[in-house]
């Protein structure tokens, strides 16, 4: 580990050229088992941001202390939380990808896509929508204390975007079929 924190953020271009330059640096994946293998960085390793700490990032690859870590998810959102965790830890060395895979796939790089479920942002919108749906069609019907649901759902839609968190998306990660 170098004395100098290397924390800044990078682009998928100059990731992509690092890459090209010293293969031996370690791309972390820090979304869902689901999510990786329905579509991920060819050469990238998955360690889930849940299960994310200096152990378990090490534990596979010791020398990757030595060739830097570069953390991608979707957006890049999961991977500054997994910056932050790592570096809370005493590992102020990892760097978030900007954009994420999202970015990676716009600027034409290599995308390994497989057979997964659906991505879990697509999994929340889903299962959001479909609870207010039914809080809505309950609270019109049965009654009108259904419509709590679609408040609670509103309001947790609402925390989630302040806080740059998702309590939906972290329950429906750890689902059977993202796993």
């Amino acid at each position: 580990m170098s004395n100098q924190p290397t924390n800044e953020a990078v682009s998928v271009e100059k990731l992509a050229m690092t890459w090209e330059n010293a293969p031996s640096i370690d791309v972390v994946d820090v979304r869902s088992p689901g999510e990786f293998k329905s579509e991920h960085i060819p050469g990238s390793r998955n360690v889930p941001l849940d299960r994310l700490s200096m152990e378990t990032l090490f534990a596979d690859r010791p020398d990757t202390a030595a060739d830097g870590v570069y953390l991608v998810c979707k957006s890049g959102a999961r991977a500054e939380n997994a910056r932050v965790k790592l570096e809370a830890e005493g590992y102020p060395d990892a760097r978030k990808v900007l954009g994420g895979l999202t970015a990676w796939d716009a600027a034409g790089l290599p995308v390994r896509r497989g057979d997964g479920p659906i991505a879990l942002e697509r999994q929340v919108r889903i299962a959001a929508g479909s609870s207010v749906l039914l809080g809505l069609i309950l609270g019109l019907t049965v009654t009108q204390g259904f419509f709590w649901l679609t408040a609670f759902i509103g309001a947790g839609l609402v925390y989630s975007g302040l806080s740059n968190t998702c309590g939906m998306g972290m329950l429906l990660a750890r689902m059977p079929w993202n796993r």
